[in-house]
């Protein structure tokens, strides 16, 4: 199974809570991260103990400019941020490097998987009017 691993901790309240449902990498990851693909979502430093956060499936893979983000883009990366200067300078923390409005990024949307989601069964029942 892949791994989508976050290093900064503040985003584990952020990815529990649902509040972020994609991420923003530097560069075209379109080759490592696919539609449909599962991964383990965790947290923590490279060569340390990672914390398991949830599994989840991966909904959308798009690559752009960093001009192209829209502030909704932006906005399921990180909810504190809309606008670009934000998310660049965030990125440039993050890679070491300095970012500008061409360079290419990866937004890989994703979605939690749970094992019983809040309703999901019942709505199910009647699915297509079928009923057992």
């Amino acid at each position: 199974m892949q791994v989508l691993n976050f290093y900064s901790t503040i985003f584990a309240d952020e990815l529990k809570r649902g509040r972020k449902t994609a991420t923003i990498r530097l560069g075209d990851k379109s080759g490592k991260y696919r539609k449909n693909q599962l991964v383990l979502v965790t947290i923590g430093y490279q060569y340390s103990p990672r914390e398991r956060i949830f599994e989840a499936v991966i909904d959308q893979v798009e690559v752009m400019k960093v001009s192209d983000l829209s502030p909704r883009d932006i906005k399921h990366d990180n909810p504190e941020f809309r606008r670009h200067e934000e998310l660049i300078n965030f990125l440039e923390q993050i890679y070491g490097r300095t970012v500008s409005m061409d360079d290419t990024v990866t937004v890989v949307r994703f979605s939690r998987i749970v094992d019983q989601p809040a309703g999901m069964t019942e709505a199910m029942k009647g699915f297509g009017g079928a009923q057992n």
